[in-house]
């Protein structure tokens, strides 16, 4: 039997502190709605006493049965000139009518002094006397001691006389804040330690011991851990990490760390296979790229690029993992690139669903390491690379050809920048010559590219780029450098990426368009439309027919 921990998640409040991170009320409901189903154990909703949006979320919240989580408002003592029954923060917090209250107060006499205007002792009558009122309205109070490693390191006594005053005043739950982000996991582990100490020697009554760090030291989940093993069983965090600065202690690591590497079981049974998940849905919903490389769910977390990790971990999948990937919803990648191997361009072929049958995969590998050699980057474009291995296997014929292209760019005088692009096509043995007017060289290019093809395969209709990004390989060259592009497209049902390379821009986007119609056509099976079956409208060139 594992002992518990229980997290406490604060992405709806401190993760909001991001810069660039801005959650609608909508936003809070959804992700509140997956934590709760993922079966975190608190969820703290917002500051009620700080903006309206907070006040709706808990308004919101009263008509949502919550399965597993305790929701919590959370905010600060009360002022110094104020009574708590008439401190506007307080009775919002109350009224917000959350069966958890989180109130924050200050440890460090620097904070006291400088920042609240107070004196110590007012301080201890602020912070007693706002937990009083919390639990006298029936909550479940938790004390977030702000600042407490900076004021311990500071002035032990007073830190510890803070503590008392939240403890003796009725609060269950108190929780040691690494607010700054700069203490040293011996450090965290000493000032536990001698809290714990000090507080149990006194005779008071007992409490949960919590831990809420901050990551600007790169430590904030070492530090949570460090203070787990030294009887911490309360963990502040937030998903993927997100705050203020430099972010919280993230709360993903925490729980698979803690799941997987101790006797500890943070979350119920059976959920951790939909971490990846849904650390992914919490970063689609606050609209940041999910970090390819954060550890567990990343969607590097257990890719393998170099030749001797692939060929390793193909024969023996603990080699170069120190977790199944599955065990948290990932999966394991080899990622085909220079650096690989056969086994990384096999394996990775086979789980993109490209059989190898006919290909030899040693030769394959070396073509890969030469195309890289002169600019390309299979690793950011998996759809150049399963045409790569379907152009390799016997009977499969390019659903069309591009014959030439004449792209243009025009300025004269002060008049708008004009761009046309003519290319010429065969499908199936019929030519199509098409012209089109772009906002730029390589959205002509685009757009005339899908006029010629779609008279043949109109599925193209429904793809559209989702980004174009372009990387100058060799600076020194200057604007004669070598240029990677990467293009990324979707039907709206798939997505996916392919490139091209070359000391010419245009040419280097042209490969890499071409890439991707190739695949849309590809993938969705679609086949030429016969002549009979196409119709053109007055704008449209005609097709004409080799000499």
């Amino acid at each position: 039997m594992k002992d518990k921990v229980v997290l406490y998640d604060t992405t709806l409040r401190d993760g909001t502190q991001r810069e660039g991170l801005i959650l609608s009320l909508a936003d809070k409901i959804k992700i509140a709605r997956r934590l709760d189903e993922f079966g975190l154990t608190y969820i703290e909703g917002g500051w009620p006493g700080s903006n309206p949006k907070d006040v709706e979320f808990f308004a919101a919240a009263r008509s949502i049965e919550w399965k597993n989580a305790r929701l919590a408002a959370f905010g600060s003592t009360r002022h110094r000139s104020n009574r708590a029954e008439s401190d506007p923060n307080l009775v919002a917090i109350v009224a917000a009518d959350t069966p958890v209250v989180c109130i924050f107060g200050k440890s460090w006499l620097l904070h006291v002094r400088e920042v609240l205007g107070a004196t110590p002792e007012e301080n201890l009558a602020m912070v007693a006397d706002s937990v009083a009122y919390s639990t006298a309205a029936g909550r479940e109070t938790i004390y977030d001691a702000e600042h407490y490693f900076d004021g311990y390191k500071d002035d032990p006594a007073y830190a510890l006389a803070t503590l008392r005053a939240a403890r003796d005043a009725g609060a269950s739950t108190l929780v040691l804040c690494e607010t700054n982000g700069g203490a040293l996991p011996d450090e965290v582990v000493a000032i536990v330690r001698a809290t714990r100490a000090a507080l149990a020697a006194d005779g008071g009554a007992d409490v949960i011991w919590g831990i809420h760090c901050h990551n600007d030291s790169e430590l904030a989940v070492a530090n949570s851990l460090a203070a787990v093993a030294n009887g911490c069983r309360h963990v502040q965090g937030t998903i993927n990490g997100y705050g203020e600065r430099c972010g919280n202690a993230n709360l993903v690591s925490i729980l698979a760390d803690l799941e997987l590497k101790t006797r500890f079981e943070p979350v119920p049974s059976g959920k951790l296979g939909e971490l990846t998940e849904m650390a992914r849905y919490v970063a689609e919903i606050v609209n940041i790229a999910p970090d390819d490389h954060q550890p567990y769910v990343g969607r590097s977390a257990f890719a393998h690029k170099g030749g001797v990790h692939g060929s390793a971990t193909a024969r023996a999948s603990s080699a170069y993992q120190h977790v199944d990937p599955g065990v948290v919803g990932n999966v394991m990648r080899l990622v085909v690139s220079e650096l690989g191997g056969k086994a990384n361009t096999q394996i990775r072929a086979e789980q993109l669903g490209q059989q190898m049958d006919g290909i030899d995969p040693k030769a394959l590998s070396l073509l890969i390491k030469r195309l890289e050699a002169d600019g390309l980057a299979f690793e950011g474009a998996e759809a150049s690379f399963e045409l790569l291995v379907k152009r390799h296997k016997a009977g499969y014929e390019s659903p069309f050809t591009l014959c030439d292209y004449t792209v243009l760019v025009e300025q004269r005088g002060g008049a708008e920048l004009l761009a046309e692009a003519t290319v010429k096509v065969e499908v199936a043995g019929e030519v199509l010559h098409t012209a089109a007017d772009g906002n730029g060289p390589v959205n002509a290019l685009d757009t005339a590219l899908r006029k010629a093809l779609g008279a043949f395969y109109p599925q193209l209709d429904a793809v559209h780029l989702v980004d174009y990004k372009v990387r100058i390989l060799d600076s020194l060259e200057a604007t004669g450098a070598q240029t990677r592009v990467i293009i990324d497209s979707s039907n709206g049902a798939l997505e996916w990426s392919t490139m091209g390379s070359g000391t010419n821009i245009i040419a280097a986007s042209c490969q890499a368009l071409c890439d991707s119609l190739e695949f849309a056509i590809w993938k969705t099976g679609a086949e030429v439309r016969r002549r009979d079956e196409r119709h053109f409208t007055t704008s449209a060139p005609r097709p004409i027919r080799p000499e």
